[in-house]
């Protein structure tokens, strides 16, 4: 799910890069330097995950996981979906130089929203944190999607088609980033809770 050179008009990839730009400094701000190993192992499952693609007529089907992202990271989620996304479309041209800024924009703000979303209904017992975190992975999905077509949109009536069929693809993709959040906060929830910002302790 990568928007590619030449389909935004100039003055949307100008305008995604110039917010992309506000939303990482304030990314950046707010993350805490000791966090930034976390960042780094997070940010490299976020790479390759995304790496594998199934091609579906004219897009393709890949995991996404910004759901994942935002419930690990928080704050710094939008750091590590960019710095991502910017790797893929320099080293394997997965996504427009152009459109890196809407890309991002596209991933990270959803992943932003996963991440206040699970803090919201995490509670404190193991089946709320895997309930949280289902609807935070899947929900993060269709958000992208949204985003996706209204950027498509924005290419012209050419590109309307091509959001549809996105938009179809991606639905079994909710379900899957869904139980694969699950199943990640699970196991931490068991093996390493601070990763989720709780206290070991409590336990």
């Amino acid at each position: 799910m990568h928007i590619s050179d030449g389909v935004l008009p100039a003055s949307v990839s100008i305008a995604g890069f110039a917010a992309s730009f506000v939303i990482t400094a304030w990314s950046v701000r707010k993350t805490d330097p000791e966090e930034l190993p976390k960042v780094a192992v997070v940010t490299s499952a976020f790479f390759v995950a995304s790496l594998i693609h199934v091609p579906m007529g004219p897009t393709s089907v890949h995991l996404l996981l910004p759901g994942l992202v935002g419930i690990l990271l928080g704050h710094a989620a939008f750091v590590s979906i960019l710095l991502g996304i910017a790797l893929q479309s320099f080293l394997f041209q997965f996504g427009g130089i152009t459109a890196i800024g809407a890309n991002s924009l596209m991933m990270g703000v959803p992943a932003l929203a996963a991440g206040v979303a699970f803090r919201w209904l995490r509670g404190t017992t193991l089946v709320r944190h895997m309930m949280a975190a289902a609807f935070s992975g899947g929900a993060c999905v269709i958000l992208a999607v949204g985003v996706l077509a209204g950027l498509l949109y924005t290419g012209g009536e050419d590109f309307l088609g091509v959001a549809r069929i996105a938009a179809l693809a991606h639905l079994p993709v909710v379900g899957i980033e869904g139980a694969i959040s699950a199943f990640t906060v699970s196991f931490l929830f068991k093996v390493k809770p601070e990763l989720l910002g709780m206290d070991p302790a409590a336990t």
